[in-house]
């Protein structure tokens, strides 16, 4: 069955996708000649696909570890607060506090999801502090021991 995103994007635009998703430093030459394009037809393309939205951004990821973040923890979070203001702004302050990876609405027992790096033990019990302020009724965390896949690639080839 084909998806709406077939219908918008080929196969030469998947490829360009793939292709910057496992290595956004590819030069504009080098994706040409893998994609079998001019480059300024490759330019073009990858213009629009910004355009339309199919590339967020481009990004160096860090290594946490390198910089001191050895505290990686998993933060569910449930909250009392029902209406939409209230709600809108509690996740516009979820979404400016640095230490969040991450946060994911969700269903369930749980109403988020937080993905927070901390360098250490003193950094999560200040930064579940300011959590305790925003007015949420219940907060489990979980520390992340080693880490054994993480990745941005999605299976679109």
């Amino acid at each position: 069955m084909e998806t709406i995103v077939n219908k918008v994007l080929d196969g030469i635009d998947l490829n360009l996708l793939d292709l910057l998703q496992k290595n956004a430093q590819l030069s504009n030459a080098e994706l040409a000649k893998l994609v079998n394009l001019s480059p300024p037809a490759t330019h073009a393309r990858i213009k629009r696909l910004e355009k339309e939205g199919f590339i967020d951004k481009q990004v160096a990821i860090l290594n946490h570890n390198k910089l001191g973040f050895d505290l990686l923890c998993y933060i569910s979070i449930s909250t009392n607060i029902h209406q939409e203001e209230a709600i809108a702004e509690l996740e516009d302050v979820l979404s400016r506090m640095e230490e969040i990876l991450e946060c994911h609405c969700l269903t369930g027992e749980y109403d988020y999801l937080l993905k927070v790096a901390n360098k250490d033990t003193r950094g999560l019990e200040s930064f579940i502090k300011k959590l305790n302020k925003l007015g949420i009724s219940k907060i489990n965390t979980s520390l992340a021991l080693r880490e054994i896949k993480s990745s941005t690639v999605l299976p679109i080839m």
